[in-house]
């Protein structure tokens, strides 16, 4: 059992709430039972280290069997550990760590996609997380991150995505006008989600979600600058009826995506 919180080891851990830690080893930090029953399930071969604190392991035992169906050795370590390694305050228990695993562009339109989410300087992590569980849950064949957005393997995300990081293709450090050229070559309209934009409910009523898509979200403060719309196909804004002065863009994108889910399979 790994008991002391300043070893090499456990900093070494901790490290990789760290962008720079990141992109020098390839790995990334998992934390908590959601997300690390959801790699055990769906992409085992890329957890590097499991740790866990003896009581969560026998409260989690589907955990514990799932590791061991993969041949990964759970390494138990104090509480006082598992707090230094976690980017959290309250760690539940888990933590793993991971290989990153980004999908090529290439190989994301290759597929013949008919949903994507791109997101063009979507700062926030927890929208940037959220918004990949919403294309998940809505059936979407892929997220793309800008090389203007957020690390897909910043911790913040990760926890936003409750899993969903490891059910879909995502590309990372994209531009978008090779996102724009590679959408538009398979078949792919762009619509722009912006608050400047046609009204959604009209875009629906007129068959527009019928097509494949992929859709463009923009900064949370900023939205998406002129240039960027301009390579889009159309803009489509979420209405407003009640007396909100704006609408969170994780929940914006969620509505959008599921628009064209809806529409896809009407």
């Amino acid at each position: 059992m790994l008991e002391n919180p300043r070893s090499p080891r456990v900093r070494a851990v901790a490290k990789l709430a760290k962008k720079p830690a990141r992109v020098d080893s390839g790995l990334f930090l998992l934390e908590g039972p959601q997300a690390v029953a959801e790699a055990l399930t769906f992409k085992p071969e890329l957890v590097v280290d499991l740790f866990a604190t003896p009581t969560a392991l026998e409260r989690y035992d589907d955990i514990a069997q799932a590791a061991e169906d993969a041949d990964i050795e759970v390494e138990y370590v104090t509480e006082q550990v598992l707090e230094a390694m976690s980017d959290t305050v309250t760690p539940q228990g888990f933590i793993a760590v991971c290989r990153q695993f980004p999908t090529s562009v290439k190989d994301i339109f290759a597929s013949e996609p008919r949903l994507i989410a791109i997101l063009e300087e979507v700062r926030d992590p927890g929208n940037a997380g959220t918004i990949v569980r919403a294309a998940d849950a809505a059936g979407a064949d892929a997220v793309i991150f800008t090389g203007r957005s957020v690390d897909l393997y910043n911790p913040k995300v990760v926890r936003s995505s409750t899993g969903s990081i490891f059910h879909l293709p995502i590309a990372v450090d994209v531009e978008f006008e090779d996102v724009r050229d590679r959408a538009r070559a398979a078949g792919l309209q762009i619509l722009a989600a912006d608050i400047k934009g046609d009204d959604l409910l009209a875009a629906r009523n007129e068959g527009l979600l019928d097509a494949p898509t992929a859709w463009l979200f923009g900064n949370e403060a900023r939205g998406l600058p002129d240039d960027k719309l301009a390579l889009a196909d159309r803009a489509v804004s979420v209405p407003i009826y009640g007396s909100a002065e704006s609408m969170n863009l994780a929940t914006a994108a969620s509505v959008c995506l599921y628009e064209s889910a809806f529409a896809h399979r009407s």
